[in-house]
């Protein structure tokens, strides 16, 4: 029995394909799976990863919000242990304040901040702006078709980053290539390791030049203001943090965006009914794409009971953003796109002390992006079926290419 008096939670096989895509939207699995309830425990290949039994896996949008805000009963430290104090930190987590919890996830996030302010984001834009409007340019002198992905979202992730962060002109073309290596978890483990490597080396030798001689981006700005309170190994982390974070998932919404305005074409005209209305469209898309799957993992530190559950000291969660943000209890028909419903408290960046620090960011990016491909390209659509488009393997899920012409 659960402690309010009702069923434990069931034990379920994991699906093969659940965390595939259909289209746009999650895989039937998953709504099979949510026949069960809104938090349940699966085995399979996560539990096996993570040492346990099984894990929970929450669904409900109530209990994922509720697992991600607590930083009291859950941690993101990767395999902590009751044996440790709970400081340690393994050498390859530094920087990543993803897996960092309080005092030392404020200290870093307070450091990050100024540098995605609304002032901030908006000095920005203009660059953001010539940088989109190059790669449409380059688009329409090529013809079509084209393939979306690979010659606008990819190369829009990775240069505003790299306006970001600070990295010379002159180094962005190897940098956006060794970035990439990096991330595709296509390639062979070795290759990976190899390529990992050389993406470290180039970062070793980018932070020991900005102690030198401090840029404009975030890496200048934490060596001017924070230079005695982060050590190089924290910003290499933070670096990595950034890429793994930002570049994927803003070129996946890129490309993923495209995809499900093309098939809901009712929806493309919200881009150009003003700001708040675009902004509006951004959002939903986000929330109904949401193509950061899952967070990292939630460790339980001490017994706590969500959703009627007794979940263990122990215990890892595996929170599903996806499917919290298709729960009926967000939003009435949720899986559909729709930027005229009332706003809600989606969990597309995150909830809770790790939200995503470059939210505002991305969806700046996201805006100017659409409004710019379909000011440029009227006309455009999908040079294929739908169905036809494929998915990377990679940290989030990204089409590989989109297809398209005009």
């Amino acid at each position: 029995m659960s402690p309010d008096g009702g069923e434990v939670a069931p034990l379920l096989r994991e699906p093969a394909n659940f965390k595939m895509r259909t289209n746009c939207d999650p895989h039937a699995d998953n709504f099979d799976l949510r026949a069960h309830g809104p938090l349940f425990r699966i085995v399979g290949e996560a539990s096996e990863q993570l040492g346990r039994d099984y894990v929970w896996q929450a669904f409900g949008y109530d209990v994922v919000r509720k697992i991600l805000g607590d930083h009291e009963n859950f941690t993101t430290r990767p395999r902590f242990t009751h044996a440790e104090s709970g400081k340690h930190i393994e050498s390859q987590f530094v920087g990543q304040i993803s897996t960092y919890d309080p005092p030392e996830h404020t200290r870093l996030r307070k450091m990050l901040t100024p540098e995605f302010t609304v002032r901030r984001i908006r000095r920005m834009e203009p660059a953001i702006q010539r940088l989109i409007d190059d790669r449409l340019e380059m688009m329409a002198a090529a013809g079509p078709p084209a393939d979306l992905q690979g010659q606008f979202a990819d190369p829009i992730g990775a240069g505003v980053l790299c306006e970001l962060l600070g990295i010379p002109r002159d180094d962005r073309r190897e940098f956006v290539r060794r970035l990439r290596r990096n991330v595709d978890l296509g390639r062979r483990l070795k290759a990976r390791a190899a390529d990992s490597a050389a993406f470290n080396r180039y970062l070793n030798n980018l932070i020991t030049r900005q102690r030198k001689d401090p840029g404009e981006g975030l890496l200048g700005m934490l060596v001017r203001d924070h230079g005695d309170n982060i050590t190089d190994e924290e910003l290499k982390g933070l670096c990595m943090a950034l890429v793994l974070g930002g570049v994927e998932s803003v070129a996946g919404m890129i490309g993923f965006g495209v995809v499900a305005l093309l098939d809901n074409p009712g929806q493309i005209p919200l881009l150009f009914e003003g700001r708040e209305k675009a902004d509006l469209l951004v959002t939903e898309l986000v929330r109904y794409l949401s193509p950061v799957q899952g967070p990292n993992p939630r460790l339980a530190v001490k017994d706590v009971v969500v959703g009627g559950q007794l979940i263990k000291a122990g215990d890892y969660v595996l929170c599903s953003i996806l499917m919290a943000n298709r729960d009926d209890a967000l939003t009435p028909n949720p899986n559909i796109v729709d930027a005229n419903r009332t706003p809600v408290p989606d969990v597309g960046f995150g909830h809770g002390i790790h939200y995503c620090v470059g939210a505002a960011l991305a969806r700046a990016m996201l805006r100017i992006s659409y409004q710019a491909l379909w000011r440029r390209f009227p006309e455009l659509r999908l040079a294929v079926p739908i169905g036809e488009v494929k998915y990377r393997n990679a940290f989030v899920d990204c089409p590989d290419q989109v297809p398209v012409t005009w």
